[in-house]
C-alpha cells in the first residue's frame, strides 16, 4: 500500500513508530506499508519509493533535517497531482465546527479515488454520510475507527459484527478523561476541581479539557456511532448534552453506599420511527454491563434485536493506542482490497 499522511501531530509520529515496530509482522501478513508523503501544516517531505521511517525516528522526527528535502510547496494537491498513493492518512487537527482542513482533505483524497483512514473527528461528525457516499461512488474506502474511542473497536462491531442484527440502541462510556475524574471521585471521594487537578497533572486531561467534561467530546463519538452505525442523520444541535462539570461529590458519595455508580453516558436509541441520542451523567448499578470500566478505559454497549446485548469494554487511550487504531484500518482496507479482488477474479472465471 502506498500512503500520505497528513498531519504530523502525537498520533502520527505514532503511527510512524508502530509501522516500523510491526514491519516483521506486515511482512508475515504480506502487506507491504510505503509511506510516500508526510506533510505538515507548512510543508512536508516526498519520496516516490517510500521515505525511510527508520532514519525519520533516528532524526528525532524532525522533517526539516531530514535526507529528502523538506518542501513548503508539498501538500494535498501535490498528492492529488501526483496521482501514487492509493490511501491517505489524515490526521490534521479537529475542527467539530468547520470540519476544516480535515473536511476538504478528505473530500479531494474521496473525489480522486484515494482511500482515507482518519481520527479526525471534525469532518465525520459534520458530514459522515456525505463522505461515506462520496467513497462509495468512487469505489473507495472512509476507514473512521480512530474517531469514536481509539482503541475501543467500536465503529468495527457495530458494522461488522453486527450486521444483519437491527442495532436498538448503542450505549458508552467514549471519554477516558471525564470518565477518570469520576473515578477518582468514586475511590478516593474528592471533590471535581481536586480529581481535574490530577488528571491534568498526569496528563489525562487536554490543554482544552471543557470539551471532555462538558460532555461534547461524548457527544461528538455518540453522534458518529449513531449516524455511521444506525443510519441516522442527527446532528450536534440534536443531543441534549450535560457535563460532569457540575457534578456534586455528594450525589457521588450517595450512590457509593448503595453500590452504585455515576459515569458520563452518551446514549442513541431508537423510540418508535424516531432516533434520539443524549449525553448525561447516570446512575448505573453493578447489573450494569458498563458498570467496571473505570478510570481512563472506555467501553460500548450495542442492544439489538437478534443477536442479544454485546458489550466492548476496554481499549487503551494514548496517541500510540489511537495510531494502532489507524493501522488496524490500513489492514482492514487492504483485506478488503483484497478480497474485493479474489471475488472479482472468481466472476470472471465463472463467466468464462
Amino acid at each position: 500500500m502506498d500512503i500520505g499522511i497528513l498531519g504530523y501531530g502525537g498520533v502520527a509520529k505514532a503511527l510512524i513508530k508502530l509501522l516500523q515496530d510491526k514491519k516483521d509482522t506486515l511482512k508475515s501478513m504480506n502487506l507491504d506499508i510505503k509511506i510516500k508523503y508526510i506533510i505538515k501544516s507548512d510543508g512536508g517531505i516526498y519520496n516516490n519509493n517510500g521515505i525511510d521511517i527508520e532514519e525519520i525516528i533516528k532524526n528525532n522526527f524532525n522533517l526539516k533535517t531530514y535526507k529528502d528535502k523538506f518542501d513548503e510547496n508539498i501538500n494535498i494537491n501535490t498528492i492529488i497531482k501526483n496521482k501514487d498513493i492509493d490511501t491517505l492518512v489524515e490526521l490534521t487537527n479537529t475542527n467539530i465546527e468547520t470540519g476544516e482542513p480535515g473536511l476538504t482533505h478528505i473530500k479531494l483524497a474521496l473525489e480522486n479515488s484515494i482511500n482515507v483512514v482518519t481520527g479526525n473527528k471534525g469532518p465525520i461528525l459534520l458530514q459522515y454520510k456525505n463522505l461515506k457516499n462520496l467513497a462509495n461512488r468512487n469505489k473507495v474506502n472512509l476507514g473512521i475507527g480512530c474517531t469514536t474511542g481509539g482503541a475501543l473497536p467500536s465503529i468495527n462491531v457495530g458494522t461488522f459484527d453486527l450486521a444483519g442484527a437491527e442495532i436498538l440502541a448503542i450505549e458508552g462510556i467514549l471519554n477516558g478523561t471525564s470518565n477518570y475524574i469520576l473515578s477518582e471521585m468514586y475511590e478516593n471521594e474528592i471533590e471535581y476541581g481536586e480529581a481535574l487537578n490530577k488528571a491534568i497533572g498526569f496528563g489525562i486531561a487536554e490543554a482544552n479539557y471543557n470539551l471532555d467534561v462538558q460532555g461534547y467530546d461524548t457527544a461528538s463519538k455518540i453522534l458518529i456511532l449513531a449516524n455511521a452505525i444506525m443510519n441516522s442523520d442527527l446532528s450536534i444541535k440534536d443531543i441534549d448534552i450535560k457535563g460532569i462539570d457540575l457534578l456534586d461529590k455528594n450525589l457521588i458519595m450517595n450512590e457509593k453506599k448503595r453500590g452504585n455508580k455515576i459515569k458520563l453516558i452518551g446514549k442513541v436509541y431508537k423510540e418508535g420511527s424516531q432516533i434520539k441520542a443524549y449525553v448525561r451523567p447516570e446512575v448505573i448499578c453493578k447489573s450494569h454491563p458498563l458498570y467496571c470500566v473505570d478510570d481512563k478505559n472506555k467501553g460500548v454497549f450495542y442492544s439489538t434485536d437478534t443477536l442479544g446485548d454485546i458489550s466492548v469494554i476496554g481499549g487503551a487511550s494514548g496517541t500510540m493506542n489511537a495510531a494502532a487504531s489507524i493501522l488496524r484500518d490500513i489492514i482492514n482496507i487492504n483485506c478488503e482490497a483484497f478480497f474485493s479482488s479474489q471475488r472479482t477474479v472468481h466472476s470472471s472465471q465463472f463467466l468464462e
